[in-house]
């Protein structure tokens, strides 16, 4: 602090005029009781404004006693002998002239003010700060420009702390990485508003993330697989079921058609007849049946086409219907293709049955039904059949074809005996004209 200064005779009035302080002596007490500025700690910038100005940053005054007082206004001159204070010397000893300058709170007459000092707060080292611990507040003044003085920070609304990380290396990696090892991705502050950009790693996690698991993969195939089966499955069964119904009934249709354009001319004489030739047509009145005869059995040429397939091979040949006697034996599908043994189980003795040839009509009666037997049973076809109910030679009808349905496991049979044979000159039997 410097020296005080004698009284240069400009007249000061006020608390630096002389004799501000009183009596004598009163200077040399009040300097006595001022703190050491080399020793004590800094000022109390609340305590002790100066005459006139705020809350000074810097001043503080104390008792002989060593309490602090409270300022109790300026102070009037009383004769005494005073001192002139020098604050432009005070801040130049204390804090250098990097301080931006002030107006004087109350100027005296002829007297230009001095520089005000900025210091921090009390208690506050002259050292290194990590962060602003004060802030401006700018006060409107009288002067030609405002008034400045600081406040410390805990007067304004202090900001929310963050919460600090304790305990071992370990639990601060977790808060660090966000408990798991994952930052999770912001979400957008609105619907319309993008999402933050993603880290690298973070890219990486949210594409594999997006991948499925091999098991998934490999689930998706098995069902895939099941699901192409079913559809395949399905197709076949259309297929049988009504496919080659269609298919089995243009073809019989067909083969109808022209065996009766052979009879109309002239073609298609009685005889031998190849594997898979039409030579006739069964009338089934009942069942609605009108379907044609071939020669030969074979699945593929005869039965899958839609037509009946006589027994005339080997083994298992039959008589023709205009023999003298004999069984007349024929075979066909009781479902898909075409067909036409349906529902011949449905047939009641005494029930028509006829064959029409290039040259007559053969009506037969149903008279008897053998539910079930097993495909090697032949003797159902012989010329007297096994299990029919006849006892002599005569001229029969039996009708083979598979059971239960859908399945070929067994065969339905089924017998007739002719009752009538009428020339086609003479016209249709009764059993079709009804």
């Amino acid at each position: 602090m410097t020296a005080p200064r004698p009284e240069d005779g400009t007249g000061l009035q006020g608390p630096y005029a002389r004799g501000a302080y009183g009596a004598d002596g009163a200077f040399v007490a009040a300097v006595d009781g001022l703190a050491d500025p080399l020793n004590d700690p800094l000022p109390d910038p609340l305590k002790d404004p100066l005459p006139g100005q705020h809350a000074s940053p810097w001043f503080r005054s104390e008792s002989a006693q060593g309490e602090p007082q409270a300022y109790a206004g300026p102070q009037e001159p009383q004769g005494a002998p005073g001192e002139w204070y020098d604050p432009e010397g005070y801040q130049r000893d204390w804090y250098g002239s990097q301080q931006a300058p002030a107006p004087s709170p109350s100027p005296s007459p002829g007297h230009s003010p001095g520089p005000a000092p900025v210091v921090p707060p009390a208690g506050e080292t002259l050292g290194l700060r990590t962060a602003d611990t004060r802030r401006i507040v700018a006060e409107p003044s009288e002067g030609p420009e405002p008034y400045a003085s600081y406040e410390p920070a805990e007067r304004s609304a202090p900001a929310k702390p963050a919460e600090p990380v304790t305990g071992g290396r370990a639990e601060r990696r977790r808060a660090a990485k966000g408990r798991g090892g994952r930052r999770p991705v912001p979400a957008a502050a609105s619907p319309g508003a993008p999402a933050a950009p993603m880290s690298r790693m973070e890219a990486r996690r949210a594409a594999k993330a997006a991948k499925d698991s091999p098991a998934v993969v490999a689930s998706r195939a098995v069902g895939e697989i099941f699901i192409s089966l079913g559809v395949l499955m399905l197709l076949f069964v259309t297929y049988q079921l009504w496919w080659t119904n269609v298919r089995a009934e243009q073809i019989a249709g067909r083969e109808t058609d022209k065996i009766q354009e052979e009879w109309a001319t002239g073609a298609g004489k009685p005889g031998v007849f190849a594997p898979g030739q039409g030579f006739a047509i069964m009338h089934i009145p009942k069942l609605d049946v009108v379907v044609p005869i071939a020669e030969g059995i074979n699945k593929e040429k005869v039965l899958d086409r839609g037509m009946l397939g006589h027994y005339g091979e080997g083994k298992l040949k039959t008589a023709m219907p205009e023999d003298e006697q004999g069984n007349f034996a024929v075979a066909g599908h009781r479902n898909t293709h075409g067909e036409p043994f349906r529902y011949v189980n449905k047939l009641s003795p005494g029930d028509p049955i006829v064959v029409e040839t290039r040259d007559a009509y053969y009506t037969y009666e149903m008279t008897s039904i053998l539910p079930q037997t097993s495909p090697s049973n032949i003797s159902v076809i012989e010329p007297i059949p096994v299990g029919s109910g006849f006892t002599e030679p005569g001229r029969y009808i039996t009708l083979t074809t598979c059971t239960p349905e859908f399945t070929s496991t067994y065969r339905l049979i089924v017998w007739g005996k002719m009752v009538d044979e009428r020339p086609r000159g003479e016209g249709k039997p009764k059993a079709l004209v009804g």
